[in-house]
């Protein structure tokens, strides 16, 4: 029977994403995630190459499908509380992203594996946003770049220190109505931190 080299790949990505976002770059193994994926590890050797490659590799593909679920076009079809809310509702959904950029900061000095290519990523939010500053859509302060990662912090910070949220607000299960107050609270800070002074803050 020949090889599914589709799945295959899926799968160790998969088992590698959940290894990387519990263990960090440095406490996973290559032996973990073929064993986790049910695959030779050789074959994952020969797929992604090391360790530190396939870390990049899964972290690229995760920004990927947050870019996708929450396009940069949203911040003029809706707003940027909507924006702010809707990266918020996907991390809430994939908490593992939170822990992998975590894990990024505290594994790496310096350069991160594929930076380049991370750093034209956030770059074509920062130019979005500084796009949407020029046409008056957000404030013209703080600077683009500055807004961005601001935006991003209000709305994962939650899933990155689940801990702190606990501690601040005394919830230790988060029901339905909980989530939907932190996020009104997303949407309502990111308003407010870049909206026009002009413009009604709702």
């Amino acid at each position: 029977m020949a090889w599914n080299t589709a799945e295959t790949r899926r799968r160790l990505k998969e088992a590698a994403t959940e290894e990387f976002a519990a263990h960090g770059p440095h406490g996973t193994t290559m032996d973990r995630i073929a064993r986790r994926a049910g695959v030779n590890k050789e074959r994952l050797y020969n797929y992604f190459g090391d360790k530190e490659r396939l870390f990049a590799t899964v972290l690229s593909d995760e920004l990927a499908k947050i870019a996708a679920a929450v396009p940069l076009e949203s911040i003029r079809a809706d707003d940027i509380g909507e924006f702010a809310g809707r990266t918020f509702d996907y991390h809430s959904a994939h908490p593992h992203l939170a822990r992998l950029l975590h894990w990024e900061g505290l594994s790496f000095q310096g350069e991160v594996p594929d930076e380049e290519g991370r750093t034209a990523y956030y770059r074509q939010k920062v130019e979005a946003f500084a796009a949407a500053q020029r046409d008056g859509v957000l404030d013209s302060e703080p600077d683009a770049a500055s807004l961005v990662f601001l935006t991003i912090s209000l709305a994962a910070w939650w899933f990155a220190v689940p801990q702190m949220a606990r501690m601040l607000t005394g919830v230790a299960t988060v029901d339905e109505d909980e989530h939907a107050r932190r996020r009104a609270a997303v949407v309502l800070a990111a308003r407010r931190l870049a909206r026009p002074d002009s413009a009604d803050r709702r």
